[in-house]
Protein backbone atom coordinates (compact mmCIF):
# COMPACT_ATOMS: atom_id res chain seq x y z
CA UNK A 1 0.00 0.00 0.00
CA UNK A 2 3.16 2.46 0.16
CA UNK A 3 3.70 2.02 -2.93
CA UNK A 4 -0.06 3.70 -3.81
CA UNK A 5 0.29 6.68 -1.58
CA UNK A 6 3.59 7.66 -3.27
CA UNK A 7 1.82 7.39 -6.76
CA UNK A 8 -1.12 9.11 -5.57
CA UNK A 9 0.86 11.97 -4.13
CA UNK A 10 2.66 12.76 -7.75
CA UNK A 11 1.33 15.01 -9.72
CA UNK A 12 0.30 13.68 -13.15
CA UNK A 13 2.24 14.46 -16.29
CA UNK A 14 1.73 13.96 -19.68
CA UNK A 15 4.03 12.67 -22.44
CA UNK A 16 4.02 15.59 -24.30
CA UNK A 17 5.00 17.45 -21.16
CA UNK A 18 7.29 15.23 -19.99
CA UNK A 19 9.36 15.66 -23.64
CA UNK A 20 8.62 18.74 -23.31
CA UNK A 21 6.88 19.37 -26.34
CA UNK A 22 3.57 21.24 -27.77
CA UNK A 23 2.63 18.58 -29.96
CA UNK A 24 0.15 15.96 -28.71
CA UNK A 25 2.70 12.61 -27.93
CA UNK A 26 0.04 10.76 -26.54
CA UNK A 27 -2.38 11.00 -29.61
CA UNK A 28 0.26 10.59 -32.48
CA UNK A 29 0.85 7.42 -30.41
CA UNK A 30 -2.44 6.27 -30.84
CA UNK A 31 -2.48 7.20 -34.85
CA UNK A 32 0.64 5.35 -35.36
CA UNK A 33 -1.19 2.35 -33.50
CA UNK A 34 -4.16 2.83 -35.56
CA UNK A 35 -2.87 3.42 -38.72
CA UNK A 36 -0.91 -0.45 -38.64
CA UNK A 37 2.44 0.73 -39.84
CA UNK A 38 4.18 -2.01 -37.99
CA UNK A 39 3.13 -4.85 -35.34
CA UNK A 40 5.14 -2.76 -32.67
CA UNK A 41 5.41 0.42 -31.72
CA UNK A 42 8.49 1.80 -29.89
CA UNK A 43 7.71 4.32 -26.65
CA UNK A 44 10.50 6.73 -28.30
CA UNK A 45 8.81 6.53 -31.46
CA UNK A 46 5.67 9.22 -31.16
CA UNK A 47 8.15 11.20 -29.16
CA UNK A 48 10.38 11.73 -32.05
CA UNK A 49 7.24 12.17 -34.47
CA UNK A 50 6.37 15.05 -32.30
CA UNK A 51 9.22 16.66 -31.90
CA UNK A 52 9.78 16.73 -35.24
CA UNK A 53 6.60 17.95 -36.63
CA UNK A 54 6.13 20.10 -34.24
CA UNK A 55 10.16 21.80 -35.63
CA UNK A 56 8.67 21.65 -39.05
CA UNK A 57 5.32 23.96 -38.24
CA UNK A 58 7.39 26.59 -36.36
CA UNK A 59 9.67 26.81 -38.92
CA UNK A 60 7.04 27.05 -41.47
CA UNK A 61 5.52 29.57 -39.29
CA UNK A 62 8.24 31.46 -38.54
CA UNK A 63 8.82 32.15 -42.25
CA UNK A 64 5.43 32.53 -42.77
CA UNK A 65 5.55 35.16 -40.06
CA UNK A 66 7.77 37.15 -41.62
CA UNK A 67 6.51 37.14 -45.46
CA UNK A 68 3.19 38.54 -43.51
CA UNK A 69 5.62 41.75 -41.91
CA UNK A 70 6.91 42.21 -45.07
CA UNK A 71 3.38 42.49 -46.71
CA UNK A 72 2.97 44.88 -43.63
CA UNK A 73 0.02 42.33 -42.32
CA UNK A 74 -0.50 41.49 -38.58
CA UNK A 75 -2.19 38.00 -39.73
CA UNK A 76 -1.00 34.84 -41.53
CA UNK A 77 -2.51 34.04 -45.01
CA UNK A 78 -2.39 30.73 -47.34
CA UNK A 79 -0.34 33.14 -49.62
CA UNK A 80 2.04 34.24 -46.95
CA UNK A 81 2.71 30.66 -46.15
CA UNK A 82 3.21 29.82 -49.97
CA UNK A 83 6.08 32.64 -50.17
CA UNK A 84 7.69 31.13 -47.03
CA UNK A 85 7.78 27.64 -48.63
CA UNK A 86 8.65 28.31 -51.96
CA UNK A 87 11.56 30.59 -50.94
CA UNK A 88 13.23 28.56 -48.43
CA UNK A 89 14.86 25.99 -51.21
CA UNK A 90 14.97 22.90 -47.72
CA UNK A 91 11.13 23.56 -47.35
CA UNK A 92 10.39 23.99 -51.02
CA UNK A 93 12.33 20.33 -51.85
CA UNK A 94 9.65 19.27 -49.04
CA UNK A 95 7.02 20.17 -50.26
CA UNK A 96 7.16 19.87 -54.18
CA UNK A 97 4.39 18.06 -54.43
CA UNK A 98 2.02 19.98 -52.43
CA UNK A 99 -0.88 22.70 -53.39
CA UNK A 100 -1.44 25.22 -50.80
CA UNK A 101 -5.12 26.46 -51.36
CA UNK A 102 -5.36 29.92 -52.08
CA UNK A 103 -1.57 30.69 -52.47
CA UNK A 104 -0.92 31.88 -55.81
CA UNK A 105 2.38 31.23 -57.44
CA UNK A 106 5.90 33.27 -56.61
CA UNK A 107 6.26 36.55 -58.75
CA UNK A 108 8.70 35.32 -61.73
CA UNK A 109 9.11 37.05 -65.04
CA UNK A 110 11.26 34.77 -67.85
CA UNK A 111 14.71 36.90 -68.07
CA UNK A 112 13.75 36.45 -72.33
CA UNK A 113 10.60 38.14 -72.01
CA UNK A 114 12.08 41.48 -70.29
CA UNK A 115 12.81 44.32 -72.81
CA UNK A 116 16.69 44.64 -73.86
CA UNK A 117 18.65 47.12 -72.52
CA UNK A 118 20.68 49.65 -74.60
CA UNK A 119 24.20 48.28 -75.54
CA UNK A 120 27.08 50.69 -73.91
CA UNK A 121 27.43 51.63 -77.33
CA UNK A 122 24.22 53.03 -77.97
CA UNK A 123 24.16 54.60 -74.48
CA UNK A 124 27.87 56.87 -75.22
CA UNK A 125 25.91 57.99 -78.96
CA UNK A 126 22.66 59.02 -76.80
CA UNK A 127 24.92 60.59 -74.61
CA UNK A 128 27.23 62.61 -76.99
CA UNK A 129 24.01 63.69 -78.84
CA UNK A 130 22.62 65.69 -75.88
Amino acid sequence: MAGRKAAAGKEKMSKSKRAGLQFPVSRIARYLKKGRYAERLAGGAPVYLAAVLEYLTAEVLELSGNAARDNKKSRIIPRHIQLAVRNDEELSKLLAGVTIAAGGVLPNIHAVLLPKGKSKKAKAEEEDAE
